[in-house]
């Protein structure tokens, strides 16, 4: 299934530097930085609902044939944790940042589950395992972290099986009044002040409102989905369209 190991400690460029390489260093180190605290603060700021959304995830993981499962950006892990209530034979959880893995694997170990869940730093736009290799992929809010969404798209069916499943939980943007004054002044003024006081990254906390201000949420991502080879396509808005569950089959 494996087709390399990527260096965990491979040294980042400058930062500065204008390229898709020095993007990924960025938002890497990025994560690096808020890891210690992204658990509490993620819960914090969605004041518990992002635990809703999971288990819709996880209601939908049922339903497909679930024995190897592969969570892309799986950060501190709460899907991939999830996902093991599945007993399945594996799990393989990959990320950019790899102190959001080692937070992860404390987790795993407090939970005994350092047998099922593998880990490896590996970027999702370049998958280091075989095609046709697992029955669902899941990623919850990280697609919009790729520097080229396509590309990783594309590396997601490549390494799913004939009929396995992709499962994507990102934030998306509200439409009706008054959820979307909220959620934008909520998202842009509130989320922002209290992430960088508890953090004390300022950058992590407008970028989150960035990158989903910039993500091509609803039936435009579907369109990124129907581009990569995905059938059988679903969008399902969640909290009146502050996130969404997309869904694609191989």
């Amino acid at each position: 299934m494996q087709k390399s190991t990527p260096d965990i400690n491979k040294n980042s460029k400058n930062i500065n530097d204008p390229t898709p390489l020095a993007v990924k260093n960025e938002v890497r180190q990025m994560f690096d930085n808020i890891a210690p605290r992204y658990d509490f603060l993620n819960h914090f700021l969605s004041m518990g609902i992002d635990r809703l959304w999971r288990n819709r995830v996880f209601k939908i993981m049922k339903q497909y044939p679930h024995q190897s499962i592969l969570d892309v950006a799986s950060g501190t892990g709460d899907m991939a944790i999830l996902a093991a209530h599945l007993h399945p034979d594996s799990i393989f959880g990959v990320d950019i940042s790899g102190e959001m893995l080692n937070e992860q694997q404390k987790k795993l170990k407090a939970k005994n589950l350092e047998h099922l869940i593998k880990l490896e730093v590996a970027d999702g736009e370049d998958l280091p395992f075989e095609d046709n290799s697992f029955d669902i992929i899941t990623t919850a809010f990280g697609v919009r972290n790729f520097e080229n969404l396509d590309s990783g798209l594309n590396e997601m069916h490549r390494v799913l099986k004939k009929n396995g499943i992709t499962i994507i939980l990102e934030f998306s943007k509200p439409s009706k009044t008054p959820v979307k004054q909220i959620y934008h002044f909520y998202f842009t003024k509130i989320l922002p002040f209290i992430g960088n006081k508890i953090s004390k990254n300022s950058r992590a906390y407008t970028y989150l409102p960035e990158s989903v201000g910039h993500f091509p949420d609803g039936n435009t991502f579907l369109e990124h989905l129907n581009k990569a080879g995905f059938r059988n396509l679903k969008w399902i808005p969640l909290s009146f369209g502050i996130a969404s569950i997309y869904t694609g089959e191989k």
